[in-house]
């Protein structure tokens, strides 16, 4: 089967690959991470959305967020991989695929992101480069980092 990547706007989803990206998203953020937040923000509806399969399950996503949704430019969000593919090179190959899609959609321009901070080294080896203090995001130290 392999990997697939594929990057889509909300509303073309189809009901599964919405389940499945919830289902992920939950079961890192709130379940694993133990963080009681509101995961479903109103934002997604207005994104595109980068999903890596692996032989037929969600092992990965991000979200793609337009200019002027969260930030003046575009950014990068809700990323999260599967424990079962950690440290496998599938969020390398995610965040790669992500900043190639958001370019493609928005332009050439900078790309922001709000990456927990024990993430910068594997952020900062995409080129993106630490842009404000640590800030306290539903108990977790977070960056704001940059991609020029």
């Amino acid at each position: 089967m392999g990997v697939t990547i594929s990057c889509k706007p909300f509303k073309e989803l189809t009901v599964f690959e919405l389940y499945d990206n919830l289902r992920l998203r939950s079961d890192v953020f709130v379940v694993e991470q133990t963080c009681v937040f509101l995961d479903l923000d109103n934002k997604d509806q207005q994104c595109y959305h980068v999903l890596l399969y692996k032989d037929d399950v969600l092992e990965a996503s991000s979200r793609l967020v337009p200019p002027g949704v969260s930030y003046p430019m575009a950014s990068i969000g809700r990323v999260v991989t599967s424990q079962a593919v950690r440290g496998t090179g599938l969020g390398k190959e995610l965040m790669q695929a992500s900043i190639t899609y958001c370019q493609d959609l928005f332009g050439n321009g900078p790309i922001k992101i709000g990456a927990q901070v024990y993430a910068r080294k594997f952020y900062e080896n995409l080129g993106f480069v630490q842009a404000g203090d640590v800030y306290d995001e539903d108990g977790i130290a977070h960056i704001h980092m940059i991609r020029q």
